[in-house]
């Protein structure tokens, strides 16, 4: 690009972005006016900040963003998260929200218009690189999130060092919460002011299951329920001290455990993400060094077999980096009011046509295919409902469908324009070709085009009367046989290919296959799901002990209780339990006996004999007895367990982010070259052959 040209693209580029600029000023200095941000202030009400303070223009940014359509998806996803985190701080969950977007925008603007402006002849080198930057858009703001979530999980542990020391001076639990809610401005304040509400309410158990519904994370509901559970029955001393704080330090152990695992999770995928996106920069740049290095490969990068490999590895990124994303998934702030939402899916499924179309697809109640999707739904803890699952499938389907024709098209349209523009040589060049080559090989294309042109309908048209029109034309008048003849060969080829390149039924139903496969991907999607979270089964049912560690000594707590908390932490085993649970008073036994039964990890099954035993034979404290005095042995074997997990994930991990790469360089590289290579090998020596 000439250097005139780029000084001019930066100027446009500048003028533009200093245009957005004063528009975006105008139009925020125009909203301040109206009454809507009466809601600010009130939620501002006895700050002092002044009007123009940084807090207020993100709250005005926040309810610009909501505004705009496609901004709106990103708000709502990102305030799901943070109000989870900021219990009941409707301020700071709109500013944090703000600013997170405010700094993706930051980021995505320049680079868009850069993209566009580099790539704007080259139409699927900017879709690659448009992609490419909203797939690393998606990653940074879910770090930003991920962060806080972290954030807060850190700040516990202090948190409860501090509760350690209040309860020791004033020996009441709410008390203590209450004290250290005070000292600070932290996040996890926020969660024991919540906590301590509960705590002095009317009804505390009712007020405590809503709790547990918005948690942050599961840490901050054990701390709870011990907390309530402690302060209506009592604490008791045992030989190590005070119960209550002894149950604090369990749970303090379970963090430093989960945040360590985060540590070493963040630590393995920290590049994988990026990784498995990187490829799809280098599809041009290795097919301009193929192509400059070995001529001859131009008429597989260049033709329909080059579109077609780019396109497997861009539907490859994109798929690794899905898979990389749910792999590295702690589930720390998926819970909440995911399930209240009102996505689109839902809005679609309310108008008649569609309810009725989309019911034709979903497996009738009580059939043996909508128990196993339920089951499926279940298993990998999706949040989606059947309806919003089928909808899915159907719109995926049908996009894939109608996207393989397109691109079958394009393909088609490809291979026309490649005969029609390459240039054309009439020997093997290995390299780039030279000025007076290049001008002599586009001569001889714009012959060749004089006759497709002229003979691309006549799709009967024989070699013989090809070569009578070729040795009669003015570009033939003074050539000798042999090189009418090659001519013949060469335009005749090219005419079979400009006369076959349109939609056949078999493409038709190759698009169909693809949409067929695009029905399937959200099922197979939540079957990886359900293998990634049996990996953590393990993990599970030692959290499961700790549990019983904590409840076991706590006075008047029975089986019935100890299977209510379990439920309330499971992940893996919640249908069995829930099954457990409701059958529970219907026989405890019984029920006990089908949820051994339901379950395969031995461990779990050794809990459940010991619950069982405590039912009828002995108290709880002497049938979890082991637990308690192999408490260290537990400990280290959770740690194992996790080594173990993230080891796993890793593999997995690696294999599948650096797949993309891999199929780059063998793929669209190595291989293409090798077979053209061997292929114009063979032509050349049939070539000497004949002469010989």
């Amino acid at each position: 690009m000439p250097q005139e040209e780029l000084i001019r693209y930066v100027i446009i580029g500048t003028s533009v972005l200093f245009a957005i600029i004063v528009i975006a000023y105008l139009i925020l200095k125009k909203t301040m006016q109206k009454d809507e941000f009466k809601q600010i202030q009130q939620l501002r009400q006895g700050t002092k900040r002044n009007k123009l303070s940084l807090e207020v223009l993100y709250q005005k940014l926040y309810i610009n963003f909501y505004k705009i359509p496609f901004l709106k998806r990103y708000v709502l996803k990102l305030r799901r998260r943070l109000e989870i985190i900021n219990i009941e701080d409707e301020y700071l969950t709109r500013k944090q929200t703000a600013s997170i977007l405010l700094k993706a925008l930051c980021l995505i603007i320049p680079t868009t218009i850069i993209i566009i402006m580099v790539s704007k002849e080259n139409i699927l080198l900017m879709c690659i690189l448009l992609l490419f930057e909203l797939l690393i858009i998606e990653t940074i703001t879910e770090g930003m999130v991920d962060k806080l979530d972290n954030k807060i999980l850190k700040q516990q542990i202090d948190f409860f060092a501090e509760i350690r020391h209040a309860y020791h001076e004033y020996n009441m639990v709410e008390e203590a919460i209450y004290e250290v809610a005070q000292n600070d401005e932290l996040e996890v304040s926020r969660q024991a002011e919540k906590i301590y509400e509960i705590l002095i309410s009317s009804d505390p158990e009712t007020e405590l299951e809503k709790y547990y519904d918005i948690a942050p994370n599961s840490y901050l509901k054990e701390f709870a329920g011990i907390s309530y559970l402690t302060k209506e029955f009592g604490d008791r001393k045992t030989d190590e001290g005070s119960l209550y704080l002894k149950n604090l330090n369990n749970i303090t152990q379970e963090m430093q455990l989960e945040i360590l695992k985060r540590d070493k999770l963040d630590y393995v995928f920290q590049s994988l993400s990026v990784i498995s996106a990187v490829p799809i920069l280098f599809l041009e740049v290795v097919k301009n060094w193929a192509v400059s290095q070995f001529a001859f490969t131009d008429s597989f990068y260049s033709g329909t077999g080059g579109l077609i490999v780019q396109i497997l590895l861009i539907i490859i990124t994109f798929a690794s980096y899905i898979l990389i994303r749910k792999l590295k998934d702690n589930g720390s702030t998926t819970n909440g009011k995911s399930t209240l939402d009102n996505p689109w899916q839902a809005k679609i499924y309310k108008k008649p046509i569609i309810k009725q179309f989309v019911d034709l697809f979903i497996p009738k109640k009580g059939t043996k295919e909508n128990r196993k999707v339920t089951k499926l739904l279940k298993d990998a803890a999706s949040k989606q409902k059947m309806e919003w699952l089928y909808i899915n499938r159907i719109c995926i389907a049908v996009v894939a469908f109608v996207v393989s024709l397109l691109l079958f098209l394009q393909i088609h349209k490809v291979a026309i324009d490649y005969i029609y523009e390459n240039p054309t040589t009439e020997s093997i060049i290995l390299g780039e070709l030279s000025a007076n080559d290049r001008v002599k090989a586009e001569n001889l294309t714009k012959q060749d085009n004089y006759f497709l042109d002229r003979y691309k309908n006549r799709k009967d048209m024989t070699k013989e009367e090809l070569r009578v029109a070729i040795e009669f034309s003015p570009y033939y008048e003074e050539a000798t046989e042999e090189e009418i003849d090659t001519a013949t060969d060469r335009i005749y080829d090219k005419l079979q290919v400009v006369s076959n390149e349109y939609l056949r039924w078999f493409e038709v139903l190759i698009a169909f296959v693809f949409g067929v496969a695009g029905y399937y991907i959200p099922l197979w999607l939540l079957m990886f799901q359900k293998i990634m979270r049996q990996l953590e089964m393990e993990n599970e049912v030692m959290q499961f002990q700790t549990i019983i560690l904590m409840l076991m000594k706590i006075e008047r707590v029975n089986v019935e209780i100890i299977l209510e908390w379990i439920e309330r932490y499971s992940n893996i085993y919640r249908e069995p339990i829930s099954k457990c649970v409701n059958n529970y008073e219907s026989g405890a036994w019984e029920a006990l006996e089908e949820l051994k039964n339901d379950v395969t990890n031995t461990q779990l099954i050794r809990l459940i004999e010991s619950l069982q035993a405590a039912v009828e034979k002995i108290p709880i404290s002497e049938a979890f007895d082991e637990l308690d005095s192999e408490r260290a042995y537990y400990q280290e074997k959770r740690k194992e367990a996790n080594n173990r997990l993230i080891a796993r994930k890793g593999l997995i991990g690696k294999g599948i982010g650096f797949a993309p790469m891999i199929c780059l360089f063998v793929g669209y590289l190595i291989v293409p070259l090798v077979w053209i290579g061997l292929t114009q090998m063979i032509e050349t020596f049939n070539t000497m052959s004949t002469m010989m």
